[in-house]
Parts: C-alpha cells; structure tokens; sequence
C-alpha cells in the first residue's frame, strides 16, 4: 500500500508542475516540465506508475484466443508455412493477415537463401512432351515429406512445360540435347496454383516454394529429346505418384526408315522398350560408345571369373 501511496503522490506532484500535453490517439500524458523528485523512492514509482500507463494507453488488445487461431488457420491454409512461423508473423503483424502473409514472403525468401547451401537428394522427375520433343527435369528437395507436397509436384510438372519452351537450336536436331538451367531460371510465365499463383520467374517460384516448405529445393538439370522425322518419342515413368511424375524415366526416340510403318504400334514397341530401360539400367546405347576403360574393366572381370 505504501508503494502505492508514493506512486499517487509522485505522479501527481509531477503532473501539477505543468499542464500536460495529449499524443493523439494513445491518450498518454506527459509532464512538459523537468520533474524533481524528493527522494528515490519517489524517483522509482513515478518510473513504475508512467511505465504502467503507457501500457494501459499505447498497446492494443490482441484479439480473442478463438480468433487468434481463426487467422493462423486462414493463414496457414493460404501459405503452407511453418505454424510457428505464420503466428510469428500474425504477432510481429498484429494479427493483419494481409501484412503477416507480405512479411512471411519476406523472411521466407531470406530464409531459403541460408538453406540453399544444404543437401537435396530426395525430389521427382518430371516429364512433358508434345508431338516433337519430351522434356524431363529433375526438382531436388530434402525429405519425401516435402516431394510428396501437392505444391512441390506442381512446381515439378510446370517446370518440365516449361523447359519444352526454352528454345535452343541444337533441340532441332533429333537426340537427347541438355537444357540450359540458367535460361530456364530466368523464364517468366504465370503460377495458376491456390497458394502460389501470379507473373513470376522459374527462379523465384523455386525459392517461393522452397520458404514455403522449409528446405532447400533445387533444379538440378533437365534435357530435352527431339524426334527424328519420321519418328516416335516413347517415354515411361517408374514408381509415379501421379501422371508426368517418377523416380526414373526412360525416354526413347525410334526412327522409321519406312514411311508405311504403323505408328501407333511403334509407339507400343517404344513403350515396351522404355520400361526396358529402366529395369535394365544400360550404360551405353550402341557399342560403339561404348569408352575404352569400361570395356577394359569387363575384361578383367571376366578374366578373374
């Protein structure tokens, strides 16, 4: 009660030194003048009494536990980040959705920058084709968890449309031709997903995508198979969770040498040798290829059999 008392008493002494003077809508009163003090005790509970009425007058009430976690829902369904880090947001914020889902975005590429140095070994292939070329690419994450993301798999089926439309003028040639990641990065198209959409950048979806999901994902490389005219492409996805998608694609190309051959049983036949592909696993496709140290290495093993 003591304390109380000389809180009232020094507060007051200092408020009738001189009129005070009203901040605008936070209603904090402060002395114009210097205040004197009579001891330090009095010294220590005007600090204690104007400390408490600042609070009082300048915080805002944070908004009902029920609507509190209204918002984070609301904004974890839109963004798909951390929970901790959305009510970070939603605090840092004042619990504005619109300027917590900005301020996320924010830190979120920040924070996929400093897990760019990490290892991503986990992802899926992803593959698109027209009637003249297929393109696979490969989209490196860190855990399964994150591959089998809905939003991750879109990132990775976009991402092979897209490196069909890379142009390059060795892709007019029938064969297997690299695709240029640096080309790629740099190509703006539209995002039409729910939780990323708008005019953006390959570059800037991956990392959009890799603060959303809180690990380092990676375009690793991607290729690009023209048919040869006349010809069939033939491709097969193994282990796909959905159609465009896998763990290991085999891609084909069959020239006809007779314009009459049927192509849909060429495109059978090419099917069929995908799947052979994969399960086979060859080094080389024709023994001319072949390299001198990997023929000279089956000739030892044999010897020593």
């Amino acid at each position: 009660m003591a304390l109380f008392r000389n809180v009232k008493d020094s507060l007051s002494r200092v408020l009738a030194i001189r009129p005070g003077v009203c901040y605008g809508q936070n209603y904090s009163t402060a002395a114009t003048a210097t205040p004197f003090y009579q001891s330090a005790d009095d010294k220590t509970a005007f600090r204690y009494a104007f400390g408490v009425l600042s609070r009082q007058f300048s915080s805002q009430t944070p908004p009902a536990a029920a609507v509190q976690m209204n918002l984070i829902r609301q904004l974890r369904e839109r963004t798909s980040a951390p929970i901790k880090d959305v009510k970070d947001s939603l605090v840092q914020c004042n619990w504005d959705i619109e300027a917590a889902q900005t301020d996320l975005r924010k830190r979120g590429k920040a924070s996929a920058m400093k897990k760019a140095g990490r290892i991503a070994t986990e992802g899926f292939l992803a593959l698109a084709q027209n009637e003249g070329k297929a393109a696979v690419i490969e989209l490196n994450c860190e855990t399964d968890f994150v591959a089998r993301n809905e939003i991750f798999q879109y990132l990775a089926l976009t991402l092979a449309k897209q490196a069909l439309l890379v142009e390059n003028g060795s892709q007019l040639v029938s064969g297997v031709h690299p695709v240029g990641l640096e080309s790629l990065e740099e190509l703006k198209f539209n995002l039409e997903h729910p939780k990323i959409s708008g005019d953006t950048t390959v570059h800037n979806a991956i990392t959009e995508v890799a603060a959303m999901m809180g690990e380092n994902v990676r375009l690793r490389r991607g290729f690009v198979m023209s048919a040869p005219s006349p010809g069939v492409l033939s491709t097969y996805l193994h282990t796909s969770p959905q159609p465009g998608l896998g763990r290991i694609a085999g891609l084909l190309s069959l020239e006809i040498e007779d314009g009459n051959s049927p192509l849909d049983a060429l495109q059978r036949v090419g099917s069929e040798l995908a799947v052979h592909l994969v399960a086979a696993k060859p080094l080389f496709l024709t023994k001319e290829s072949v390299s001198s140290d990997a023929l000279e290495n089956e000739r030892e093993i044999l010897k020593s059999q």
